[in-house]
């Protein structure tokens, strides 16, 4: 049979309609990062300071109650977008400085690149902190059509100076016209720019991930001025900074709400790792803090929100990681992860259906002490949870840190038996808890269950027979001297193929 042109044409037609409809199906993904959140930072846990944005928006989805994340910064965000430990990527053993010349491995698709292959629009703003020792390492290169932040771990809120130098980029572009303005409200006002001109024909990835509430403990005054019945002032600062990323988020989903977005959006919200004490963020009831394979460094305040979600209003309380979001947001967008080596599951029935979690275990880490026997600040030990139990090795044993306005002479007896700056920390050898039953980690098992312990040590052997070396390298001298003449930090290693722009 032959067709004729008009033919051909509505069939051509037919199959764009489709392809229009089931594109504009695919839901929209708002990815929320904070920095450094502690567990008793929000008001849904809690806390006396207010996140009622935050709040409603948990209150309307589905809030995770046993979620994990890494203990620091580089290696959270190396697992959200690799899907993978960071035994797998050689990012298990601190985090990635600016003159540091190494980065996320290059050989890995990341999350937005397997998103813009289902047909997303990928943006970013805010912190990076994956290395940028050469362009290729940088987000325009790694899968995001627009990025909008800084490269490093930390900086000034207002000068966008990190260790001497300016931060901060326009995609490529250094952004030198910004001293002053507070970064939320910077990066804030670039995501709802984005989400007002982005075309609904396709689907949106945008990641906002925010550098509040890391230090330096810095906010607006207005701000700070809400929570001036706390009397300590750096905790008063960080509820203030708390504050002003809760605003954030309200008008960031007011603005895909504006855009007509929203009812097709879904929305996860997390922090990268526990509060840091020192710089008034707090995990109590979980003990220890950022930097520790405690509950208090590696249980993340999270929940997830959306009308794709077939139930709202509930607390899950199976096992999620943070790997386990590359293979769920990328099955919910329609792409494809067959052949990845990925140690994510995807979890979507399990949150939106309340099934019981795929995963049953999480590598915590393995991070090994150095054979010269002196640890650095960034160790952290080993840690591996299976069911219920949890088995830690090596790590710092620091104890619990109670926020200023919560503590009476009941709690004193609890205060800052150890902190990782008191130097020497003592280590703990070998512990066992059971999680589910003493989720503050109060009562070592191991002399009553050696067999338990065993079973761990086994399975700690498996994965390290697959881990890589750690990829830490010296600071390259060449990194400063390529921000002295850019005045930004910048890459500095070329490449010696053309690279295309994104």
């Amino acid at each position: 049979m032959r067709l004729s042109t008009s033919g051909f044409a509505v069939i051509y037609l037919t199959k764009l309609f489709v392809f229009v409809v089931s594109s504009s199906r695919k839901p929209h993904i708002l990815f929320v990062l904070v920095d450094d959140l502690g567990w008793s930072d929000v008001s849904f846990h809690g806390s006396k300071i207010k996140t009622p944005n935050v709040d409603k928006l948990a209150a309307e989805g589905v809030i995770l109650d046993q979620y994990y994340v890494q203990p620091i910064c580089t290696p959270t965000r190396a697992a959200l977008l690799s899907g993978r430990y960071p035994i797998h990527t050689g990012l298990q053993h601190g985090i990635i400085h600016s003159p540091d010349p190494y980065s996320l491995p290059l050989d890995i698709t990341t999350l937005p690149q397997k998103l813009q292959k289902a047909g997303y629009r990928t943006h970013m703003t805010g912190k990076w902190h994956l290395g940028f020792y050469n362009w290729e390492s940088t987000p325009t290169y790694r899968g995001f059509d627009t990025f909008y932040g800084f490269y490093s771990g930390a900086e000034d809120h207002y000068t966008h100076v990190q260790d001497h130098f300016l931060d901060f980029r326009d995609n490529k572009e250094i952004v030198r016209d910004m001293n002053g303005t507070y970064s939320v409200n910077a990066f804030t006002k670039r995501a709802q720019q984005i989400v007002k001109s982005h075309n609904k024909s396709s689907p949106l990835f945008l990641y906002m991930a925010f550098q509040n509430v890391h230090g330096p403990v810095e906010a607006p005054k207005e701000n700070v001025d809400k929570y001036a019945f706390i009397n300590d002032t750096l905790r008063r600062t960080y509820a203030g900074m708390v504050d002003i990323m809760d605003e954030a988020v309200g008008n960031i989903t007011d603005a895909f709400k504006e855009a007509g977005l929203w009812d097709n959006t879904l929305m996860i919200f997390s922090t990268d790792n526990g509060g840091v004490p020192k710089n008034g963020g707090y995990d109590y009831p979980l003990r220890g803090r950022k930097d520790t394979l405690w509950e208090g460094g590696i249980r993340g305040v999270g929940f997830v929100h959306g009308n794709l979600l077939s139930r709202r209003g509930v607390n899950f309380p199976g096992l999620i990681h943070v790997t386990d979001w590359y293979p769920t947001l990328v099955n919910l967008a329609g792409g494809s992860i067959n052949g990845d080596d990925l140690d994510g599951y995807d979890v979507w029935k399990a949150i939106s259906g309340g099934v019981p979690s795929p995963r049953t275990e999480i590598l915590h880490n393995i991070d090994i002490p150095p054979s010269s026997g002196q640890l650095d600040f960034a160790y952290q030990g080993i840690g591996l949870r299976i069911g219920d139990m949890k088995l830690l090795m090596g790590v710092p044993n620091i104890s619990y840190f109670i926020p200023p306005e919560e503590r009476n002479s009941s709690h004193s007896s609890k205060l800052y038996f150890q902190d990782l700056e008191d130097s020497p920390v003592p280590l703990v050898d070998l512990a066992l808890y059971n999680i589910t039953a003493d989720p503050y980690e109060t009562n070592d098992l191991s002399t009553k269950f050696p067999d338990i312990v065993k079973k761990f040590q086994d399975r700690l052997e498996f994965y390290m027979k697959g881990m890589k070396p750690p990829a830490n390298k010296p600071t390259d001298p060449e990194a400063r001297r390529t921000a002295r003449r850019n005045g930004a930090w910048s890459p500095w290693v070329s490449t010696k193929k053309s690279l295309p722009t994104t």
